[in-house]
C-alpha cells in the first residue's frame, strides 16, 4: 500500500512564510499561524513542502490505509490560501453561507484574502473543524 506523501517535517515554518512573494498573502498566512496556534494549542509545523499544520491525529480507514495528518492546516497557493478543514463539522454549511468570498471543496476552503471574509465566522469554522476531527479520531485537546 502506498504511503502518505504529506508527512510532518522539520522544515522551517518561518522560512516558508518568508518565501511567499505576495505581501498580503504572506501577512494573511502569518495571521492564520497565530489563529490556528491559539485554537489548537499546538505550534506550527511543516507538512510536506507547502502545508503549515497544527497538531496531528492518526487515521485508519476500513480499506486498511492509515497514516497521520495535521489537525488543521493551510497552504499559500499561487492565487489563494487553501485551508484544510474536517468535512464532518456540523454547522459548516451554515457558517460558509456567512463567511464571505470563498470556494469550498469537500475539505478544502479556498480564500483569496482574509479581508474578503468575516474572520469571526472563519474562526468558528476552524473551531468546529478541530472539534469534529477530535471527535472522529478520538484526539484529546491540548492542555
Amino acid at each position: 500500500m502506498a504511503s502518505n506523501k504529506t508527512v510532518a517535517t522539520d522544515a522551517d515554518v518561518q522560512a516558508y512564510l518568508d518565501a511567499i512573494p505576495d505581501p498580503t498573502r504572506r501577512t494573511d498566512c502569518e495571521t492564520l499561524v497565530g489563529l490556528m496556534r491559539q485554537l489548537t494549542g499546538e505550534p506550527p509545523r511543516m507538512w510536506g513542502a507547502s502545508i503549515v499544520g497544527f497538531g496531528s491525529y492518526h487515521y485508519r480507514y476500513e480499506s486498511g490505509r492509515e497514516g497521520d495528518a495535521a489537525l488543521v492546516s493551510f497552504s499559500a497557493r499561487k492565487s489563494d490560501i487553501s485551508i484544510y478543514l474536517s468535512s464532518n463539522a456540523e454547522r459548516q454549511e451554515e457558517l460558509l453561507a456567512q463567511l464571505g468570498r470563498h470556494k469550498m471543496g469537500k475539505a478544502c476552503l479556498q480564500l483569496r484574502a482574509l479581508a474578503e471574509v468575516d474572520r469571526s465566522v472563519l474562526e468558528k469554522l476552524i473551531v468546529e473543524s478541530i472539534a469534529a476531527t477530535r471527535r472522529q479520531f478520538d484526539v484529546s485537546a491540548k492542555k
